[in-house]
């Protein structure tokens, strides 16, 4: 049976820097295919062969640790999505809409989950991290606004810069915001941990 988790922290099981690099790699790698086609054929086989290249990222992460992280294989879903709409109809408008779509339905669910007082960034990360109960509400509360603060990023950059800045955003903008905003939860985290855990 496939088994499907969230794969942004390591594992306590994997936590070596070489899995870290091989999840950098996967993640980013997609985005530097959809960066490059752009450069050199145009925003319509960019996304054909960012389409191609998401697929293959979650086969290779298939090949290697059998297990699936949820948030590429959402992205990679709606990618193929919103690609083929992109290439079908002929119009980049598609492409451009799948982060927004992405990090507000992430926000929704996370939001949900709160309001269910359900924090559900605990049973995604749960593997990786000991946290109490109000440090899981409180990591999915900043998560959650953090989603929907690239959902806007991405709102902002499309409609007023070029399809090219868009996409070298998207590479070099939201990839090194989200690792920042990763590690700015660092202080959080140490402080909620049991302290079994954090000694």
């Amino acid at each position: 049976m496939t088994e499907i988790r969230n794969d942004n922290a390591p594992t306590k099981a994997e936590p070596s820097a070489g899995g870290a690099l091989l999840k950098l790699l996967l993640e980013a790698g997609p985005l530097v295919v959809f960066f490059v086609g752009n450069a050199k054929f145009g925003i319509f086989t960019a996304t054909a062969a960012f389409m191609v290249a998401m697929v293959a990222a979650l086969g290779v992460s298939w090949a290697m640790t059998r297990k699936l992280p949820i948030m590429p294989l959402v992205g990679a879903v709606f990618v193929v999505i919103f690609g083929g709409l992109t290439l079908i109809l002929q119009d980049e408008l598609f492409i451009k809409l799948k982060p927004t779509i992405v990090n507000l339905l992430f926000a929704a669910i996370l939001a949900g989950g709160l309001v269910m007082k359900r924090p559900l960034l605990k049973p995604l990360l749960g593997a990786a991290l000991t946290l109490d109960d109000r440090g899981w509400e409180i990591l999915t509360r900043r998560w959650a606004i953090f989603f929907v603060v690239l959902a806007i990023l991405n709102e902002v950059v499309w409609r007023g810069f070029s399809t090219e800045f868009w996409i070298s955003f998207k590479l070099f903008g939201i990839m090194p915001l989200t690792l920042a905003f990763g590690i700015a939860q660092m202080p959080l985290i140490k402080r909620h941990m049991p302290p079994e855990t954090a000694g």
